[in-house]
């Protein structure tokens, strides 16, 4: 953080560790009146994630049901009456009592889209001793019997998961997960407890419909669907590796090809010596939907592969969350030698933390690690084989209960693994660029000005020749001078670059920098240029003269490849030698 003489001095000063913005802006603390506030989006999905505080990740979360806790509206009802103000589950007045006059009976919503869907409930039997009758109408129905007199419950099998609770006051809490293949209605009905249906009553509060595998905290709806957690165009503050304050993260935009954590869903996926349970334990989001890939009792090897269509000549890199689940359970990536010219044959040993050759581990606490590979492609069909190790060994004498859990399984076309991107239909998802845009109002109204930058760079990937761009813009809105950050020629450190007008003027070449990620740039006016940076506990300077003089007026973020943004400070003056010295220190 900067002194309190820095930030008086300042005219724009942007902390990311004061974590603020949502709903398309990232709020500079200076200037307080909003002039100094980034836009910022990153599209219409919530594709996004980001580690959190608690070190758990967080995903923009949605209720996709209309009106979910207000039945006599939206809802398409046969044969039903509701009455609210109604005593629920907590001791309030907040659910509804639902009648039905005859035996032909239902309540449904419907909502378009495939893949892994949940939906949460809460139900209380009426006067007599009714039941509910839920299901998924889809292309193999799901039924659920639920008797709400005791709370015991029967189906048709053809769920992922399934799970009824005592929510107090009478009420159970009903959760269902499925695998559907296309656009559906949620329905029920009231029964006898099993098939019948029959007249009478029930009691309902609070549904929800989301996308994955566990429900999580209700999110109530309107005429629009319910949103909370990490939303589109949400700036993400990002705690990644046990930072105590966060780094703005920025990303360019990645697909995950694969989906993420339904294992069992994913198309021509092969087992051999092994099975997946789902929803095994807690995943490092701190929900029970991570699998366990489990070993049989056979002496052989224990392993899943898939063969996936990829473009031939393209870099793709594969990662996915492992947590050893069983004593000396350990995985390993292989390609099988099929379809990589730059393949991979990885093992992560989940006690140590460690990879070989080839292989990135990064802890995430609570034992879990995620793992990631890199391999270039030679033809268009390309495996990918996911085993289980006893130590280092791919064959051994199962035990039919052990194994490795997994969760956010991902396969994304880059050379290095970006941020989790969920993925539950098992096509593909996009996460979009995060894109801080053009800020006006930066305080600067002469040609002497300096700007200050820090990086947390303890995350960001070395790509040969491909780097972030900080820019900065004149009046008519060209863009006239940049900062770059590369991996310069294979240097494996990070290189700092400033072109003004199209052309390299510092650290060009063999000449570059490296630095540590604080940078700052002075405009001594009339054209003379001097640049900081920071690095192993010392700040170097290089000074250019004869350039061209630009008055600041917007600045601008290209990320590519991911960038973690700690501060910005813009001072309408050139700050001294000994200052800026003080800053890249």
């Amino acid at each position: 953080m900067p002194t309190e003489s820095f930030f008086s001095s300042a005219s724009l000063a942007y902390i990311a560790s004061a974590g603020a913005g949502k709903d398309g802006k990232t709020y500079s603390i200076k200037p307080a009146d909003g002039s100094g506030d980034f836009t910022f989006s990153r599209g219409s999905n919530l594709a996004a994630t980001r580690v959190g505080p608690t070190g758990l990740i967080e995903k923009g979360r949605e209720n996709l049901l209309l009106q979910s806790n207000n039945f006599d509206t939206t809802w398409s009802a046969g044969n039903f009456s509701f009455s609210d103000n109604q005593s629920d589950k907590d001791g309030g007045t907040n659910a509804w009592k639902a009648t039905c006059s005859t035996t032909y009976n239902y309540l449904s919503q419907n909502f378009s889209g495939s893949g892994v869907y949940t939906f949460s409930g809460y139900f209380r039997k009426g006067d007599s001793n009714e039941g509910v009758r839920f299901n998924f109408s889809a292309s193999a129905d799901t039924n659920v019997y639920v008797d709400l007199t005791d709370g015991s419950s029967t189906d048709n099998g053809n769920l992922i998961y399934k799970s009824i609770t005592d929510a107090g006051n009478g009420f159970y809490k009903v959760v269902v997960s499925a695998n559907l293949t296309s656009p559906t209605s949620l329905r029920f009905f009231v029964t006898n407890g099993v098939t019948t249906q029959v007249a009478g009553n029930i009691y309902i509060q609070e549904f929800q419909l989301e996308i994955g595998l566990a429900a999580t905290d209700y999110i109530e709806s309107g005429a629009t669907t319910g949103k909370a957690g990490l939303l589109e165009n949400e700036p993400r503050f990002d705690y990644s590796g046990g930072a105590t304050c966060p780094s703005l993260l920025l990303e360019p935009s990645r697909t995950n090809l694969v989906q993420s954590e339904y294992l069992n869903g994913i198309s021509g996926l092969s087992k051999i010596g092994t099975s997946f349970d789902t929803n095994a334990t807690t995943s490092p989001e701190g929900l029970d939907n991570a699998s366990l890939l489990k070993e049989d009792s056979s002496n052989g090897s224990h392993f899943a592969y898939k063969d996936f269509a990829l473009t031939n000549g393209s870099t793709y890199t594969i990662s996915i969350f492992a947590k050893a689940g069983g004593v000396n359970r350990n995985l390993k990536l292989g390609d099988g030698g099929v379809g990589w010219g730059s393949g991979f044959n990885v093992n992560f040993d989940l006690t140590a933390g460690t990879a070989t050759s080839g292989g990135t581990i990064e802890p995430m606490g609570n034992d879990w690690y995620r793992c990631s590979v890199t391999g270039t492609t030679n033809a268009t069909t390309c495996r990918l084989i996911i085993y289980s190790l006893l130590n280092t060994a791919t064959s051994y004498q199962g035990d039919g209960s052990s194994g490795v859990y997994l969760y956010g399984f991902q396969v994304e076309e880059g050379s290095y693994p970006t941020s989790y991107i969920p993925n539950h239909s098992g096509g593909s998802v996009t996460r979009g660029v995060d894109d801080i845009n053009k800020l006006t109002g930066v305080g600067v109204t002469s040609d002497e000005f300096t700007i200050f930058l820090e990086l947390d760079l303890s995350d960001t990937p070395l790509v040969s020749n491909v780097g972030t761009y900080f820019q900065t813009f004149d009046s008519s809105n060209n863009s006239q001078q940049e900062f770059r950050f590369f991996s310069y020629s294979g240097e494996q450190v990070l290189v700092p670059y400033f072109r003004q007008d199209a052309s390299y003027a510092f650290g060009n070449g063999g000449n570059a920098v490296r630095f540590d990620g604080k940078v700052l740039f002075r405009s001594d006016g009339g054209g003379s240029y001097t640049m900081f940076f920071g690095f192993n506990g010392s700040s170097t300077k290089e000074v250019r003269t004869g350039l061209t003089a630009y008055t600041l007026n917007k600045i601008d973020f290209i990320s590519q490849p991911k960038t973690n943004v700690k501060q910005l400070l813009i001072f309408n003056e050139a700050l001294s030698d000994a200052d800026c010295t003080t800053l890249t220190t």
